[in-house]
């Protein structure tokens, strides 16, 4: 049997970050050899990340990435916010979210992609199991145009490219690079405040549209208006809709005296040509997951096995 010393133990801990018992077990059980070790640790990990796997991970962090006319934005998400202050977890959603720009914005593609000689999936699992609590790649998107560029915004950063909420802006464009990218900058931070539904009114859910209308309606029916005075009511309260959660209507926060399309209009002689929002996405984290509720103060004495 070969003799398992600190530094073998050292070695492996350093490239697996797993606990320094757990290192000497694994070089234990596969007599020294520190490839096998790697990979009993591995399966170890996943064994531990599967009896986590049911616990919501509603926080961690958004990734965005952009290189000239591409971007992506990804959320890897965690139980707590302590994970999101964890330079592994943090270098993990870097990697994932480059991963997503060479690779697609399809989840499956991204966690079965190779980084070094594991997978995505494999990485995160790997995560899980050295950070100690569950993590998912709930989702990404992309955006890439034939020419101009494509800009991001992140709030809330706690590293450069992730933070609690990411923003990307596509601008269809000939024009200045520079002055294009500081231009989609500023509307990626109005969308990060404003939360626009959608580019324009044709670009809404039909079913939401229908529901503002029948909402309106009914309010005046109530009032005893004429159908013929609520039928134009309506379409004056519309518009005003439509200003409230489409982008290019939105009065533009840097600038409230114009829209969002006025300052797009009044920045192509600086950008040097027509300038057109081809698309955008807005991740805030967790948004659409079901937290749950715990007593934290159990769960401290629970661990600390007192009641």
């Amino acid at each position: 049997m070969a003799t398992i010393t600190a530094a073998m133990v050292k070695d492996l801990r350093e490239s697996t970050g797993a606990g320094m018992m757990d290192c000497k077990a694994a070089l234990t059980e596969n007599d020294g050899n520190m490839e096998a070790a790697q990979d009993w640790l591995r399966k170890k990990g996943l064994s531990k990340a599967a009896k986590k796997s049911g616990r919501v991970a509603a926080e961690g962090l958004i990734g965005a990435l952009t290189k000239g006319t591409k971007g992506v934005v990804v959320e890897v998400n965690s139980e707590t916010d302590f994970v999101a202050r964890n330079g592994q977890f943090q270098g993990l959603v870097k990697m994932v979210a480059q991963v997503a720009f060479d690779a697609g914005a399809d989840v499956e593609k991204i966690k079965v992609a190779k980084v070094g000689d594991v997978t995505v999936e494999a990485a995160i699992n790997d995560a899980i199991a050295t950070i100690g609590e569950n993590m998912t790649l709930r989702r990404a998107a992309s955006l890439e145009v034939s020419q101009g560029v494509v800009s991001s915004y992140v709030h809330g950063a706690v590293i450069d490219g992730a933070g609690k909420m990411g923003v990307l802006v596509a601008l269809e464009s000939p024009g200045k690079a520079d002055d294009l990218a500081a231009l989609g900058r500023q509307i990626a931070m109005h969308v990060a405040a404003t939360n626009p539904l959608a580019l324009d009114p044709t670009g809404l859910d039909p079913a939401v549209v229908k529901r503002e209308k029948d909402v309106l309606a009914d309010k005046y029916r109530q009032q005893g208006k004429p159908e013929n005075v609520i039928e134009k009511i309506v379409e004056s309260g519309l518009k005003t809709y439509y200003k409230e959660v489409c982008l290019l209507e939105q009065a533009f926060i840097h600038d409230t005296g114009k829209s969002v399309a006025q300052a797009l209009k009044e920045a192509e002689g600086k950008v040097g040509g027509p300038v057109k929002i081809a698309g955008f996405v807005r991740y805030a984290l967790g948004e659409g997951i079901e937290k749950q509720e715990s007593d934290f103060a159990a769960e401290v004495a629970a661990a600390s096995g007192k009641k």
